[in-house]
């Protein structure tokens, strides 16, 4: 076996078939098949379990695979070294960023650092809080912000915004017209909502049941402009973070606070704990930090 017979492996089982894993590393689908088989060959084992719609691990192939993440990732790390060690001012960071915030502090961050390393490139990918630590965890990602807290003993983390949630409702609701609501008022309401993989779902959901009820959920949307004028289509109310209230037409929809201790949000960038991490990632962080 080879390095790129490993690589080749882990893709295949992290993007779940041949074609997704061929379209990640630019090779045809034939050619990605055909090392694999000749990777089953040479072991005389048999790592996958082929279907027409979907790529299984043998007990074998799982055994291959912890061992193959282990190798490609030793190998990145040292690549990712030399590349320090021969450029130190180039880099390229990717970035995974939550579409539920508001951009003018990530926006004026990202500009600055630019500005003073205007060689480094920076990849950003949006994403819910879960499959942003999922993408980071599996190295996919350098760094992220997410919604804490997150596992301490996979990340390391630096919180730089603290706000709050707050309730959108259409002009005619009957809370239109209140300045403050207590969570438990909203118990027989329609919710606009987040999909699963946002960790802003399990926070208001949990939120809603210590005020004592199950919230309601008719509709779910990972874009924030799309829930708001669903609210000022009067489907449902909804929560979004004060951040992105400042930027709705109060015409057309209603914001309202919630009463203490109300849905608080905290976000940090993260990325993994005793792994490696390359100039351009920490250069970028030590950058954030001086700028809090």
């Amino acid at each position: 076996m080879d390095i790129r017979q490993l690589v080749y492996f882990a893709e295949v089982v992290k993007r779940k078939g041949f074609s997704k894993a061929g379209e990640f590393l630019h090779i045809t689908q034939p050619t990605i098949s055909k090392m694999i088989k000749s990777m089953e060959d040479e072991l005389g084992l048999t790592l996958l379990e082929r279907s027409t719609k979907k790529v299984e691990l043998t007990d074998i192939g799982e055994v291959v695979y912890k061992h193959a993440l282990h190798i490609v990732q030793s190998m990145e790390s040292l690549e990712a070294e030399l590349d320090d060690v021969r450029q130190v001012q180039k880099g390229h960071i990717r970035m995974g960023l939550l579409p539920m915030i508001g951009y003018n502090f990530i926006s004026r961050i990202i500009a600055e650092f630019q500005k003073l390393h205007p060689q480094i490139t920076i990849q950003i990918l949006e994403n819910g809080a879960r499959e942003v630590e999922h993408s980071i965890s599996e190295g996919d990602i350098d760094l992220g912000i997410v919604v804490l807290p997150v596992s301490e003993a996979v990340f390391e983390c630096l919180p730089v915004i603290e706000e709050h949630l707050k309730l959108l409702v259409h002009p005619t609701h009957r809370l239109a017209n209140c300045q403050e609501i207590r969570l438990e008022e909203l118990k027989d309401e329609t919710f606009i909502f987040y999909p699963e993989d946002f960790a802003l779902y399990y926070h208001i959901k949990e939120a809603c049941l210590k005020a004592g009820f199950s919230p309601n959920v008719l509709y779910e949307s990972s874009q924030w402009d799309f829930i708001s004028e669903m609210v000022a289509d009067n489907l449902g109310i909804a929560f979004l973070p004060d951040t992105i209230c400042k930027k709705l037409d109060s015409s057309r929809i209603k914001v309202i606070s919630l009463a203490s201790p109300g849905i608080p949000r905290h976000l940090a960038f993260i990325w993994r704990r005793n792994a490696y991490l390359k100039f351009a990632a920490r250069e970028f962080i030590g950058f954030v930090k001086s700028q809090l």
